[in-house]
């Protein structure tokens, strides 16, 4: 025995982790009662792999959990397969492995025990914020475009912040950052996320808020099915981004945010754009105008130079010389014609003034005839209609004279 200065007795040989791991192990494996064991529980989670079914059984109440597998040349031959929210009762023996230096069950057969306590909570919890309307899609808000405040929750020790910070700043480099810390896994973190989050709100600055934890198993999640975290996340006024575990199926949480991605770098991802991204597109737009402008001037050039080629061809010099000798000609046509139809009328006003010529009555007179009126004013024309000592004017060509009747 060797004895130190700080009065602590250590022997001489101390047992390698090896060797108390195989210790551990005898004892396990060779204890009769854990070769063949009978375990009821819940399964938590399942996992699909080459070489067999790994799952996990856990207590209703989470107090416990245990890892079990099936290995593939054995899964045929169970009852039932295990699958998350059932209950099973579980024939298997304890193995312990070295290098993981974790020990789990190795199932031989698997019988239905009904549906599990967590599985049944959750559905009733499910159900009840459901018909409250708290998964709505019109409940979802808008994540705001180019935010300059944002503000995250996770555990300040998880690598989900880490992953997150070197998103943010990577894609949008001098965002303001608020980190409100909190316990995303055991007993302690609904309540914690909880005050996480009315941090952020008193607070008031954030115009988006992220709720991340990196991923995990099932059992360690549970945290995210809360309904005082479940509600929280309804009743923040601030938009919502869930980046909760790598593969898992939704959680109550991720139903009742504004946006749910599966990874906390994919949650940075959606709250901010990429200034590389932005500062690319903006050059490709520009690019994409500057062709358009040389396009556009290209095809005006090639349809003035069209336009040019044409007019040479055109020869307006001739067509306005061809175009006066279309003008002139029709002017003499013009004359002609109105000359033409000036002559007829001209011809045609002295056959009706010779005509009403003939017709005077006074050019008769001017040829020694003369009219002979009564008293009355009426011309006479016949002598049996006269009496003696009738009076009567007598026009000559030139004035009148007054007669009387005599014989």
């Amino acid at each position: 025995m060797i004895f130190d200065s700080s009065n602590v007795t250590i022997p001489d040989a101390a047992v390698s982790v090896s060797g108390l791991t195989d210790y551990l192990r005898s004892l396990l494996e060779q204890d009769e009662q854990l070769r063949q064991v009978w375990v009821t529980g819940e399964v938590s989670s399942a996992n699909n792999h080459r070489s067999g079914l790994f799952f996990t059984l856990q207590d209703p109440d989470g107090t416990a959990a245990i890892k079990c597998v099936v290995w593939n040349s054995q899964l045929a031959k169970l009852t039932q397969l295990p699958v998350p929210g059932e209950q099973l009762i579980i024939l298997g023996s304890i193995r312990l492995y070295p290098q993981r230096g974790e020990y789990q069950l190795t199932v031989w057969q698997a019988f239905p025990g009904g549906v599990g306590l967590q599985a049944l909570r959750y559905q009733q919890l499910r159900n009840r914020l459901l018909a409250e309307g708290l998964f709505d899609p019109q409940r979802k808000r808008h994540i705001p475009l180019h935010p300059q405040i944002i503000a995250v929750v996770t555990s300040p020790t998880a690598a989900a912040w880490g992953d997150i910070q070197k998103t943010l700043k990577h894609r949008y480099p001098g965002l303001h950052v608020l980190f409100s810390p909190a316990t995303v896994q055991g007993e302690q973190a609904p309540e914690s996320i909880v005050k996480a989050i009315a941090r952020v709100e008193r607070d008031g600055r954030a115009e988006v808020l992220i709720l991340s934890r990196g991923g995990g198993a099932v059992e360690e999640l549970v945290c995210f099915n809360d309904e005082r975290v479940v509600r929280a996340v309804a009743e923040c006024t601030i938009p919502v981004v869930t980046g909760i575990g790598h593969q898992r199926d939704e959680s109550l949480v991720d139903l009742v945010a504004d946006v749910c991605v599966h990874t906390p770098t994919a949650a940075a991802e959606t709250v901010v754009p990429s200034l590389a991204e932005m500062y690319t597109q903006h050059r490709q737009r520009v690019a994409s105008l500057h062709e358009a402008v040389i396009y556009s001037q290209t095809s005006a050039e090639n349809k003035l130079q069209t336009l040019r080629h044409r007019l040479r061809n055109l020869r307006l010099d001739r067509q306005m010389q061809q175009e006066v000798k279309n003008l002139q000609w029709q002017r003499r046509q013009l004359l002609q014609l109105t000359t033409a139809r000036s002559q007829q009328a001209k011809q045609h006003l002295e056959m009706l003034r010779q005509k009403l010529a003939s017709l005077d009555p006074k050019a008769v007179l001017q040829r020694g005839y003369a009219v002979v009126r009564q008293e009355n004013g009426a011309i006479a024309r016949n002598a049996d209609k006269l009496a003696v000592g009738d009076e009567l004017l007598v026009q000559l060509g030139q004035g009148e004279v007054k007669v009387k009747v005599i014989e």
